[in-house]
């Protein structure tokens, strides 16, 4: 089992990010709540990791902390929710928001992450009341390098990249390119132009 993985960040593309660890480049998917704390350019970085196997394939998963880490461990464990569905729904909350929505039982909220419906959203409430104390009861929280971080211009490509990062975790491109646009910005980053369009998600 991978534990963690620490070395340069090289590049990142969501749900992509590729890790070069002493010359051999990792490639993981990550939640955009782990996104939005990765630095600019080739820094050094330490992300926590799943191995996922399958029988056509082992996938690797990052993450910036370790609850985000457990709520997936914990949710790809629920009847129905796939890794592509657990990436979804860190994407779109916050682990402390997620916990709220389990615990008012809020299925409306729920219902917003693509791909869940009432009758998931229903079942990933009774499923998950229990398994969340594990995920609050873990803190640790991955360091990075204090290396001074580079900005790269702002350019159309940011657009194109955000509306496949939604398309990636389960909105349809119609529904991506409308969130997208609204929001869009040449002064926000990638980063924080996909999380304005999810914002748009939870109102």
């Amino acid at each position: 089992m991978i534990g963690f993985l620490h070395g340069t960040l090289v590049a990142k593309q969501p749900p992509l990010v590729l890790l070069d660890v002493q010359g051999v480049g990792y490639e993981l998917e990550a939640p955009m709540s782990t996104f939005y704390a990765l630095p600019d350019g080739q820094v050094t970085t330490k992300l926590l990791t799943h191995l996922h196997v399958r029988e056509d394939a082992m996938l690797l998963y990052g993450f910036a902390t370790e609850p985000e880490r457990q709520l997936f461990r914990e949710l790809i464990k629920v009847s129905g929710i796939g890794t592509k569905m657990a990436l979804a729904v860190l994407s779109s909350y916050s682990v402390q928001d997620f916990n709220h929505h389990i615990h008012t039982a809020d299925t409306a909220a729920l219902s917003k992450i693509p791909g869940i419906g009432k009758k998931t959203a229903e079942r990933m409430v009774i499923e998950m009341r229990d398994r969340l104390q594990k995920v609050f009861g873990a803190s640790v929280r991955v360091s990075q390098d204090s290396s001074e971080l580079s900005h790269n211009n702002i350019n159309n490509m940011n657009k194109q990249s955000a509306v496949a990062a939604l398309v990636s975790l389960g909105y349809k491109e119609a529904q991506a390119e409308v969130l997208v646009t609204k929001v869009y910005d040449e002064a926000l980053s990638l980063e924080q132009l996909i999380k304005q369009a999810l914002l748009q998600v939870r109102v």
